[in-house]
């Protein structure tokens, strides 16, 4: 009976508030369709003024992207420097799954759609650029890899485009790769944090995923010298989600807090610092500030790890 209890419902799914019905989303696809004459003219300006009758336009520009809201968000202050929060774009995107056939009103968004629209043209109308044999661009899917021209040839073949952009809408390319290579990411931070200790003849102890170190409930990245005597603990994350930010930031915090807990006990009390990497670190201010208190402001990234031996106390472990 238990085990007849525990069966999963994987395959049916909940609709959900906002979700968005195939005719929908074809709709929106067949007006930009329309009036980029089959896409031949990924036009801006006629794009955008589209966009404020039939905001499904947008949904349809992000989903040929492949990007979520907030990595959308990100890309258009980036390139254009007009700051569009991942907020904005989120709440955007709601509103058009909530009423996709309203019209856009609002004097404040304006100027975010736009620049929006036009970082969506640019990025679909040139080819993708080569990135070198061991990356993969994000843009170097079967309608986006030439640019213009690989969309009107999937568009104009007996290929249905549209319902390839909608199940893609609903399962995001490469979502399932980046899942995969995503601790490959973390290495490089890592992999520069054991160059710098080892140049500096640092001793330490770099963990394992889910290992098991006395003295901590979730084991740090690394633990300088040993974890037989914590002096120093590092915890290192590259991330583009701000939620797993927000996690990371937890964590650091936790380890400080042990670290306060063990001076009380009398027991050997650490330094906690945190090396980072990635737009998720930067979306939130508060998150930012809470890791800056924790760490009493030893917040390092890719660009500052060269300071990372002499502002903390892993200069007291320096042999070279």
């Amino acid at each position: 009976m238990l085990q007849l209890c525990l069966e999963s419902e994987f395959l049916v799914l909940p609709r959900g508030d906002g979700f968005i019905d195939y005719p929908v989303f074809e709709r929106g696809y067949e007006s930009l369709k329309r009036v980029t004459h089959g896409f031949q003219n990924i036009d801006a300006n006629i794009i955008t003024k589209t966009v404020f009758e039939n905001p499904m336009l947008i949904i349809v520009l992000r989903t040929m992207l492949g990007f979520t809201p907030p990595e959308w968000a990100y890309v258009t202050s980036q390139r254009t420097g007009i700051n569009v929060s991942q907020g904005f774009v989120r709440t955007l995107d709601r509103n058009i799954r909530m009423a996709p056939m309203a019209p856009l009103y609002s004097e404040v968004t304006k100027e975010r759609v736009r620049a929006l629209v036009k970082t969506a043209c640019q990025l679909l109308s040139l080819p993708v650029p080569e990135v070198g044999p061991d990356k993969i661009h994000r843009l170097n899917k079967a309608d986006t890899s030439g640019g213009a021209d690989s969309i009107m040839a999937l568009s104009g073949m007996g290929v249905p485009y549209a319902m390839l952009l909608y199940e893609r809408f609903l399962g995001r390319p490469f979502a399932g790769h980046r899942d995969s290579v995503s601790e490959l990411v973390g290495d490089s931070l890592e992999s520069a944090i054991e160059d710098v200790l080892t140049k500096a003849g640092v001793s330490y102890r770099k963990t394992k995923r889910a290992e098991r170190i006395p003295g901590f409930d979730q084991a740090p990245d690394f633990i300088i010298p040993s974890e037989f005597n914590p002096q120093v603990v590092i915890e290192a994350k590259i991330t583009e989600d701000d939620g797993t930010a927000r996690d990371k930031v937890t964590r650091v915090q936790h380890l400080a807090s042990i670290s306060l807990i063990n001076s009380i006990r009398d027991l050997p009390q650490f330094q906690v610092i945190a090396c980072i990497g990635g737009r998720g670190f930067g979306v939130r201010r508060e998150d930012m500030k809470k890791l800056l208190l924790a760490t009493h402001g030893k917040v390092f990234t890719l660009k500052t790890l060269n300071s990372l031996i002499e502002y903390t106390r892993l200069r007291e472990f320096k042999s070279k």
